[in-house]
């Protein structure tokens, strides 16, 4: 496991401190899940990117007319 020295803002480090507490989870933990959730976020947009490139627009219409139209 590695080790990170990170310098915040006071405000910014009192407001974590803050939100940990409340979530019953020490400040270590509540980093990692905050950081856990950026990458994942930043992970999945460039994984959407990519098989957004490997798409077709008419290959998507025909999926797409296949659908019955539906009048209520």
């Amino acid at each position: 496991m590695g080790t990170l020295s990170v310098r915040m803002p006071d405000s910014l480090h009192s407001k974590l401190k803050k939100l940990s507490k409340k979530d019953k989870i020490s400040l270590n933990q509540f980093i990692t899940s905050a950081v856990t959730e950026k990458i994942t976020a930043l992970e999945t947009e460039n994984y959407l990117s990519e098989r957004a490139k490997r798409g077709s627009k008419e290959k998507y219409l025909r999926v797409l007319n296949k659908v019955p139209n539906s009048s209520k």
